[in-house]
């Protein structure tokens, strides 16, 4: 697979690279997105070791554009251009490495430094991106966000590939925590699942299982 990082480059933002501090790294889908040439639309998520929100609001006054905090409890802050949205995270744990080892799958945990155009990528995320694979990072991880269990299966639609096998067993182990997820929660990630032209089969995947019967109670496949 050919590394198409024209997309991420700071030449295509709707802001200066000059407003990020040099320890900001862009990570998540759109990193991973670009790596399989399918970005639709601009959607970035940074990380930041200090300052997210302020940073994300300092950018929105200066461009005067939409600014609202998503989270502050975890400093995530979002930046509304009229090209997209521009995500600021405050960086979990000390370090870049201990941040995208908590995220959910490898091929997530791929990290990008706008500053020098290299790829971050402990995981080997890379390697399964090129296999096609969504590999949990670790059960714990999963445990922390059930939600996490079946946006596997969701993402596998989106991006056509396959659950790993031991990542799918520990799901299904898993799957009785998926009913402490808050439903509005689950039924966003369904209605993407089923927005899918390969949501059906997933769907089905997921119903058997163990996920889904405790939300779809009349349902049968």
């Amino acid at each position: 697979m050919a590394k198409n990082l024209a997309p991420l480059s700071p030449q295509n933002w709707p802001f200066s690279l000059d407003w990020l501090p040099s320890s900001a790294y862009l990570v998540g889908g759109a990193v991973r997105d670009a790596l399989l040439n399918r970005q639709e639309y601009l959607d970035l998520d940074f990380v930041l070791p200090t300052e997210a929100v302020e940073t994300a609001r300092r950018i929105a006054n200066h461009y005067q554009v939409g600014f609202v905090v998503l989270d502050e409890q975890r400093q995530i802050a979002r930046v509304v251009f009229a090209q997209g949205t521009v995500d600021f995270a405050l960086q979990e744990g000390d370090s870049l490495e201990t941040d995208l080892q908590r995220r959910d799958f490898t091929v997530n945990a791929i990290a990008y430094n706008p500053h020098t155009e290299n790829l971050i990528d402990p995981l080997q995320g890379l390697v399964d991106l090129n296999t096609g694979v969504m590999r949990m990072i670790s059960k714990a991880n999963l445990e922390d966000d059930p939600l996490r269990l079946l946006r596997a299966y969701r993402q596998a639609a989106q991006l056509n590939f396959t659950i790993e096998p031991h990542t799918r067993s520990t799901i299904r182990n898993l799957a009785p925590l998926l009913d402490k997820v808050a439903a509005e929660r689950v039924q966003t990630e369904l209605g993407y699942l089923l927005a899918n032209s390969q949501g059906s089969k997933w769907l089905i995947a997921a119903w058997e299982d163990g996920l889904l019967p405790v939300w779809l109670k009349n349902a049968s496949l």
